[in-house]
Formats: C-alpha cells, structure tokens, sequence
C-alpha cells in the first residue's frame, strides 16, 4: 500500500498556529543560546534562552536574566525580531513573504490567517494584512522619533537611536521589555513626561486590536461603528481611567511608590500603572513597593489584558465586557444581553464564558503547583506571577530571577497557553458543532 504522507498528516488552522509560535520559540531559544547573543561571550543555558524567548514571542516580558546587561546588542535584536513577530503574528510575517514572492494566498492559508488575526470573515484578509504591517511601521516609526529627542541626548546617536526603536516595539506589541539595564524598567523616567505618555500612547494603540483601528479609519460616521469596536473602546477606557483612580487611591500616600511625587507626577504614574499591566509589563513605580490594595488591582488589569486582534494578551476586554452585560441582562430579567441595540447570541456568552473558565483554571493550577515547587514564596507573589504570564503581562514581584527550574518550566507553559492556547482551546470548542438531532427534557437544578 502507498503511503500518501500529505493526505494523512492534515493540520487544522488553530494546530498550524500552536505549532508555529513553537517553531519560531525554539529558533529563538537556539539563536539566544549562541555565544554572540550574551555580553560575556559564552552560551547561556538552553533553560534560560527558552524562557527569555518565549517571554518575546509570546510578547509577555519576564526575564530571568536582564535584557539591558545579560543580552549583547545581537540577542537584543533577536528579542526585539521575537517580540516584532509575537506581537503581530507569524502568520502575518509568512502572508507579507508570500505577497513579496508574488506567491497566491489560497483558501486554506486566508483561513489560518482570519483565526490568527482574530477577525469575523476572510474577505478582504490580505488588505488588511497589508494595512496593518504599515501601519504597525508608522506607528512604531513616530514612537520611536519621539522617543529619540529623550534618548539620544542621554545615550549618544548610537545607543540612544537603539533604545529607541527597541522599545518602541516593545511598546507597540504590549511587550515590556526594556534595555535600560539594572532591572528597573522605565523607574528612572518616572517624571519624563514625554518617555512615559509616548509609552502609554504605544500601549493603548497596540492593545485595542487592528480591526478597530481600521474601522475607525475607513468608518465615515461613529453611528456606523461596528458594536465590536464599541465594546472595546468602552471597556479600554472605563479600565484605564477606572484603573488610574484606584491607583491613585491605593498608591498616593505610600513613601514606596508615589507618596513623595508632585500631584502632576502622582496622576501620571497613576496613570501608567494603569495602562501597563494590560498587558505590557513596563513599570514606572516599584511593583514590590505597591501596597497590597495595588498588587491585586493590578493582577485584575494584567488577568483581563487588553482587545482581541491585537498586539495584547489577557482573557480580553470584549470577553469581561459580554459576560458584564450577560449579569446586567439578567438582573433586569432580559431574556437575551443585550446592549447599544443590539443582542449577543447564547454562542457568543458561552464563548466568553468558557475563555474565562479556562483561565482562571490554569491560573488556579499553575498557582497551585508553584506553591509547592518554590519554597519560601508569598502567595501573593505566586499569583501575580502567575496571572502575569498567563495575561502576558510581564510584570513581577521580583520572583522571576529566582524560579527553580520546574517554576521556570511552568512559567514557560503558561506564557505560552496565554498567547495561544484559551484561543486555540476556545476556537476549537466553538467551531465543532455536532447536531445530534436529540434534545433532552429540560432538567433543573438550584442555583444559588
């Protein structure tokens, strides 16, 4: 008997992205373990490049070594393609090659592309792949421009223009990695008001998904917008503000964080430590010195993260969004959720209903085991650990460095099951209907 290798080995669109995200972490894990890749010139341990390489893939921003001191200036460029690749997709990147090639997207590929980019049909795909490359370029260009009038004074033509760039990206794709050294993030700048809105600005941008900033481009009138990009828009800024004001609450007495700043100071690192854990992970204030009323509304930021179809992880805004106005529809005794005119079908609740299940889970499972394998550990520390990675949030309270290496090797799982597997896990759940043709009676049980 024949056998057809290609006919019996057949992936489905979701298995293509899981798989692919794996490749593209090992080569990087690979290149990163290269003795050019450090500043002492010597190989790094596979562990720590496998970690450090999914952290820029999966565009999350723990470290186990630091970026700025650890990596020469060619593992800093292989972050930074990581995170350039992370962030927008590697489908992305292989539709932009094919289109260079003259090569035709067939059905299959627009397909893998649609479940990549988050988006609702494939027409029209290939443009928008097109629009989003340049106008991810554009973006990062002017953040970087700016953010050069900042750096190049302090760090010289050379360097200064790197950082620039680096962390322009790393902005834009909600990364938070930096390249300051010292394993203080953006501390130093914690008044630079240009360095610190220009971030922020990049953050939002890169965290409220490509399907809203090309309908709000193309969209003559906002009665036109789609209910979509409204959920999104809604929820951004009723968490960034809500957020800034809690924090401002929590934090503006604590000699630790903000107590000693002037009020403009104060509101703007409030501010920052609001937009960031969804889901960048640059910090402008000590994380450790953060009270705890702090910690915990900034896992709640990080555990909801930023809109689907963008550069951001979390469980997504639209996903809190729906199931708050599920609860809403159900106190007021509605029979459908319904808002801004419009109802959600029961697919779209359970949708958002299992996402949300699957995350808290893995996070409950994950906190669970590095319970137990890091000895000496606060569970605050855990947990916000572990909703960091799995909200690829990046921020930490100092306990990445000090992982075992089976802490690592979980923290490596759940960065990587937070880029990709609720979405893999959701898309695979939702698009497998089966219709028995058998309904049961209805059965009832107490609730409450």
């Amino acid at each position: 008997m024949k056998w057809n290798f290609k006919s019996n080995i057949k992936l489905k669109g979701v298995q293509i992205l899981a798989l692919g995200f794996i490749i593209v972490i090992l080569v990087g894990a690979i290149l990163l373990t290269l003795p050019i890749s450090s500043v002492s010139g010597e190989s790094t341990d596979f562990l720590d490049a496998l970690f450090t390489s999914t952290s820029a893939v999966c565009v999350t921003g723990l470290v186990v070594v630091d970026t700025g001191s650890y990596w020469s200036m060619f593992g800093q460029t292989v972050i930074m393609i990581l995170i350039e690749i992370g962030g927008l997709g590697f489908m992305s990147f292989t539709t932009l090659i094919a289109i260079l090639l003259g090569k035709k997207i067939t059905l299959r590929e627009r397909l893998i592309l649609q479940d990549a980019m988050n988006t609702f049909n494939i027409q029209g795909l290939v443009k928008m792949v097109r629009y989003v490359l340049v106008f991810t370029i554009s973006v990062q260009f002017f953040g970087a421009l700016l953010l050069s009038t900042q750096f190049v004074p302090q760090f010289g033509p050379g360097k200064g223009v790197f950082y620039s760039i680096f962390h322009s990206i790393s902005a834009f794709c909600n990364a938070g990695f930096d390249v300051l050294g010292k394993g203080n993030s953006l501390m130093s700048f914690n008044n630079n008001i240009v360095i610190m809105m220009v971030i922020s600005i990049l953050i939002i941008i890169g965290g409220l998904g490509f399907t809203v900033w090309s309908e709000l481009y193309t969209c003559k009138s906002i009665k036109r917008v789609s209910i979509h990009s409204k959920m999104v828009i809604l929820m951004t800024t009723v968490l960034v503000l809500g957020g800034a004001i809690l924090m401002f609450l929590f934090e503006h007495n604590n000699s630790n964080t903000i107590a000693d700043m002037s009020f403009i100071d104060k509101l703007m690192n409030s501010l920052f430590a609001s937009i960031t854990p969804r889901t960048a992970g640059f910090n402008s204030i000590s994380t450790e010195g953060m009270s705890t009323a702090g910690q915990f509304l900034t896992i709640i930021l990080m555990f909801i993260g930023g809109s689907p179809g963008s550069t951001a992880g979390g469980v997504k805004t639209t996903t809190i969004g729906v199931l708050i106005v599920t609860v809403i529809s159900v106190i007021k005794g509605r029979e459908d959720s319904e808002v801004f005119q419009r109802r959600f079908s029961k697919d779209l609740v359970y949708k958002a209903f299992t996402l949300l299940f699957v995350a808290f889970i893995l996070v409950i499972v994950v906190t669970m085991l590095l319970s137990y394998t890091e000895k000496g550990a606060s569970f605050i520390a855990l947990f916000y650990e572990t909703v960091s990675a799995m909200g690829t949030a990046g921020l930490t309270l100092g306990l990445t460095p000090e992982l075992s290496s089976v802490g690592r090797v979980l923290i490596i799982m759940m960065m990587y099951l937070g880029r990709v597997g609720p979405l893999t896990v959701v898309l695979s759940i939702t698009k497998k209907k089966v219709n028995s043709g058998i309904k049961y009676p209805e059965g009832k049980i107490l609730i409450g």
